[in-house]
């Protein structure tokens, strides 16, 4: 008689092999998900920092255009509406915000001469998720800035 080995005849795991690798797969899952959990809120901040240099480069781009053309109080965009100039640089506008690029991803909120950008679809616990762009004054140039104690947390 051959009582030898039978490879023939396990056909799969058992139940303890099972329960060991869900086990493991827990353990790692638990360590894992405290690091990806705070991901949102970092991203949002990065995206801000985007838009920041999205709306400083195209603020420059049109302080460019309006030097070689001072004569001129709007300059049209690429596919786009013109984008009012006051004082050298662009107004705080909507079509501003959109002319930088960001009409899908944000919602720009004008308030005076200040422009105000916040990402779309944020929690409305998140009060100070947002820049502000401020057209520049007499003799002064726009600033980009972050509300006091900002965070997108």
């Amino acid at each position: 008689m051959n009582k030898g080995f039978n490879k023939a005849g396990q056909a799969g795991f058992t139940l303890i092999e099972l329960i060991v690798v869900i086990v493991i797969l827990g353990i790692l899952a638990a360590t894992a998900l405290p690091k990806f959990t705070g991901l949102s809120g970092d991203a949002r901040k990065a995206s801000l920092q985007a838009a920041r240099g999205a709306l400083s480069a195209s603020s420059a781009m049109l302080h460019g255009r309006w030097l070689v053309d001072p004569s001129k109080t709007s300059f049209p965009t690429e596919g786009g509406p013109a984008v009012t100039i006051v004082n050298g640089y662009p107004a705080a506008t909507a079509d501003f915000a959109s002319a930088a690029g960001l009409g899908d991803d944000y919602t720009p909120t004008v308030v005076g001469t200040t422009l105000r950008i916040a990402p779309k679809n944020i929690p409305s616990t998140m009060t100070t998720c947002y820049i502000f762009y401020t057209q520049a004054g007499t003799n002064g140039i726009p600033s980009i800035s972050t509300p006091e104690g900002y965070s997108c947390d």
